[in-house]
């Protein structure tokens, strides 16, 4: 507990969403585990998931900046807009890029079943999938993400 509160005192924003964002990412490795039935490295650091580490991440910086500076802060309206345009992005462009890739990933399959001698270069490849959200996974990860920053002691 006092590594933590030396560390909180720091920089009490910059902690408590690093703490949330590693959290998150640790939930979606046991989810993983238990939905799959096997451990995945990757989803230790890797994108889209339950729940989204990148809003629990960003609303706990929200909930820190405006716990630490005041909601009527210059930085918690930077910190809101930030985490507005995080979590927008996770379910738009970058929810839409995995579904693109999965895709393009079912028809690069079947032209390699027709064409894999022609192209022996591109074998194996495939574009990641996972790289967005859900919105219910952006809502759990806000939730998430908030929760985190009430529960950290203010220093």
């Amino acid at each position: 507990m006092n590594l933590l509160m030396q560390a909180l005192s720091w920089n009490y924003v910059l902690v408590t969403a690093l703490i949330s964002s590693l959290s998150a990412q640790m939930i979606k490795v046991i989810i993983n585990l238990i939905l799959v039935g096997k451990f995945i490295p990757e989803r230790m650091w890797g994108a889209g998931g339950m729940p989204s580490a990148h809003s629990a991440t960003v609303c706990a910086m929200v909930v820190a900046t405006g716990r630490y500076c005041g909601t009527h802060s210059t930085l918690f309206a930077i910190a809101l807009i930030v985490s507005i345009i995080v979590m927008y992005d996770a379910m738009g462009v970058r929810r839409e890029t995995g579904e693109q890739a999965k895709v393009l990933n079912r028809l690069l399959n079947e032209w390699m079943d027709q064409e894999s001698e022609i192209l022996p270069i591109l074998g194996d490849k495939k574009l990641k999938e996972m790289v967005g959200h859900t919105p219910i996974q952006v809502v759990t990860g806000a939730a998430f993400g908030a929760v985190i920053g009430f529960a950290m002691p203010m220093v």
